[in-house]
C-alpha cells in the first residue's frame, strides 16, 4: 500500500483513497482501541468513530510532523480516553481480553510471540491488570501497536524520555510480580 499516495490523493477529495485508507486501518484501529478498552461495542464504536473523524480532517494531518498510522493512533488514544471517562470504564482483564480470542500483536507469530504465549501461562496477564492505565497503554502501544518510542510520546502526549519512562516502570512493576526471568524479554526490548 502506497499510504503517502492514498493520503495525499485523500486531501484532494478522492472519495476512493478514502475508503482504501479506512479500509487498511480498520482492523488496526479497533485492535488498539479494543486493547485499550477492552470492551467490544466500546472499540468498535471509538474505532469508527476515530477513522471516521480522521478521514473527514485528513487536510489537518500535516505529513511532515508524523506518519499517518501514528496521528490515527493519537486520535484513537484520545477518542479512548474519552469513552472511557465518560463511562468511568474498569480496566478490562488482559485475560477476557485474549479470551475474546484477541493478539497481542496484529502480526504472523515470531519468536516474541511464542516467548509471550509462555509469559501468558506464567501469570503475565494477571500483572498487566494490575498496571494504571498509563502504564498499561505504554505497553500496548509498545508491544501491541509497535510503536517506537517517538511515535509513543507523540500519541501519548509526553516527551520521549517520558515515553521510555513509562514504559520501563511498567516492565518494573511487572518484574516485581513476575521475577526477573520472566520479563527478561520485555527488558532487552527497551533498549531498541
Amino acid at each position: 500500500m502506497d499510504e503517502s499516495g492514498l493520503v495525499h490523493r485523500a486531501q484532494q477529495g478522492d472519495e476512493r483513497a478514502a475508503r482504501e485508507l479506512f479500509d487498511a486501518y480498520q482492523l488496526r484501529t479497533y485492535r488498539l482501541a479494543l486493547g485499550l478498552l477492552g470492551d467490544e461495542a466500546d472499540a468498535e464504536e471509538v474505532a469508527q468513530d476515530a477513522l471516521t473523524y480522521a478521514l473527514l480532517n485528513i487536510h489537518r494531518f500535516k505529513p511532515e510532523l508524523s506518519s499517518f498510522s501514528t496521528w490515527l493512533h493519537t486520535i484513537t488514544v484520545s477518542r479512548s480516553r474519552d469513552k472511557r471517562r465518560r463511562k468511568i470504564l474498569p480496566s478490562i482483564s488482559i485475560t477476557q481480553w485474549l479470551g475474546m480470542g484477541n493478539q497481542i500483536r496484529d502480526y504472523a507469530p515470531g519468536p516474541e510471540a511464542h516467548y509471550m504465549r509462555r509469559e501468558v501461562e506464567g501469570g503475565l496477564l494477571d500483572a498487566l491488570d494490575k498496571l494504571s492505565p498509563k502504564l498499561r497503554e505504554a505497553i500496548v502501544l509498545r508491544f501491541y501497536a509497535d510503536c517506537t518510542y517517538k511515535e509513543m510520546g507523540e500519541i501519548m502526549d509526553c516527551s520521549l524520555n517520558t515515553a521510555r519512562s513509562r514504559l520501563r516502570l511498567a516492565i518494573e512493576k511487572l518484574r516485581t510480580h513476575l521475577g526477573d526471568e520472566q520479563v527478561r524479554w520485555l527488558a532487552t526490548e527497551t533498549i531498541r
